[in-house]
């Protein structure tokens, strides 16, 4: 079956145009009919981002899944991997993220996850699509058996606790000058209050949500404000989340930038060095750079690579048994601890390491110097298939017998809309860029 609803990561789109009330409605009581179970009271945790659509969409999916006989306990503003842990911890039959993660506050979504914190694999996504459009009425509730709703208090307390419990003991950040991005959005509360608690001098930026300026001008999407910032107030590092939080960017004191590649690089040596890592590497996709898998070579570890997108990295690992993961753009995942990105998380380890090493984060974060990386992209018309094309085969070919084992060419088209995605990355930087520029210009010719 064609999926209609659901993307890579949930259901996506403008709010009130693609993600509307009828719809959430329907998810809710398609989701909830597909995770009823027994006969005890089946409930489902919500919790949302900052964004104005969030109130409509809580209240149709908490109409939806009351409607089927599920009952709902409403967290509030949650960063998606508190949502993926409540789920979990509360001992819900089904978990609900309404965000659309980095995207502007036009743009609204509904991720699931089931009562392992897990994201949904792609069997139950279709089992939820196939209700959607069917008629369900002879299967809502009886009137005595609608579910009802509440307002969980002490959420946010036990995120915060859940957090802190990932470092040991006896670590703590005093003397630590953190300068802290929320974005605006869903962790503004419980980022800022995790820090202060374990004693860092926290400057907060981006926690005044509005519901409009989520990830406007703040947030790892857009870290120049807090780089001139770190800069301004001479802290020692900035750590930049996204509108849910289940990604980071850092800024060193010098005020550069460190992605996940760096960020992972980090994690990994020190946890091969104190015995943390369940297999002898990490797991990131095709993107990381290079220079990630030679570090990482050098110390021992490997690099499985994996399609792009954090659900084919979380596949991966828990297939083969990794708990350190992630992609280049801060998006890590330490299964130890979530079923899910975790901005907060990774950060906090990222200090731990930072406190224990005495160092400034500029060296304790520049691991390996990335190759130079390029990446440019090619339209064509729907329908078309242009890397099918001899001339594009011969172009690829070509490229990569040019670049060797020196360089990577990765050539993939966009899961979201008509355009095919040309990276490659290498030693040679003129080389790389000659690369890019032969295989777009075939392409594009292909597409016209």
């Amino acid at each position: 079956m064609t999926r209609k609803y659901f993307g890579t990561d949930g259901i996506r789109g403008r709010a009130n145009k693609v993600i509307t009330p009828e719809l959430a409605l329907k998810v809710g009581q398609a989701a909830g009919l597909v995770f009823r179970r027994g006969d005890h009271r089946n409930r489902v945790v919500i919790g949302k981002d900052t964004r104005l659509s969030g109130y409509m969409i809580e209240s149709a999916l908490q109409a939806g899944f009351t409607s089927v006989g599920i009952d709902v306990l409403q967290l509030g503003p949650m960063p998606t991997p508190a949502i993926a842990m409540l789920t979990r911890s509360m001992r819900a039959d089904l978990g609900v993220m309404i965000s659309a993660s980095h995207n502007p506050y036009e743009d609204n979504g509904i991720k699931l996850f089931g009562p392992d914190g897990y994201k949904l694999n792609d069997e139950i996504e279709k089992e939820i699509e196939a209700l959607l459009d069917s008629d369900i009425s002879a299967r809502l509730a009886a009137s005595e058996k609608v579910g009802r709703a509440k307002r969980v208090d002490d959420a946010h307390g036990r995120y915060i606790e859940f957090a802190k419990r990932t470092l040991p003991r006896n670590i703590d950040f005093d003397g630590l000058r953190i300068v802290l991005d929320c974005a605006n959005g869903a962790a503004h509360k419980v980022a800022p209050a995790a820090l202060w608690e374990l004693g860092a001098e926290v400057f907060p930026l981006g926690v005044e949500p509005d519901g409009f300026n989520i990830n406007r001008d703040v947030g790892s999407t857009a870290p120049e404000a807090l780089t001139r910032k770190v800069r301004e107030l001479r802290a020692d590092i900035g750590i930049a989340l996204d509108g849910d939080a289940d990604r980071v960017l850092i800024v060193d004191e010098k005020g550069h930038h460190v992605d996940g590649d760096q960020l992972m690089a980090v994690i990994a040596r020190s946890w091969s060095e104190d015995g943390r890592l369940s297999q002898p590497g990490i797991v990131a996709t095709i993107m990381s750079n290079l220079g990630l898998e030679r570090f990482l070579g050098g110390i021992g570890l490997t690099l499985a690579r994996t399609a792009v997108g954090d659900r084919y990295v979380l596949e991966h690992m828990r297939e083969h048994g990794y708990n350190l993961g992630g992609e280049q753009s801060g998006h890590i995942i330490l299964s130890d601890y979530s079923s899910t990105g975790d901005g907060l998380v990774a950060a906090l380890q990222l200090l731990a390491v930072v406190k224990r090493l005495e160092k400034p984060v500029s060296q304790v974060c520049h691991c390996f110097e990335p190759l130079p990386q390029i990446l440019k992209n090619v339209r064509y018309r729907g329908g078309q298939q242009p890397l099918t094309e001899d001339s594009v085969v011969t172009a690829i070919e070509d490229a990569r017998k040019r670049l060797g084992a020196n360089g990577r060419l990765v050539i993939r088209p966009s899961g979201t809309e008509p355009v095919i995605r040309v990276m490659a990355e290498g030693d040679d930087r003129d080389l790389v860029e000659t690369v890019v520029g032969d295989v777009v210009e075939v392409l594009a010719k292909s597409a016209a």
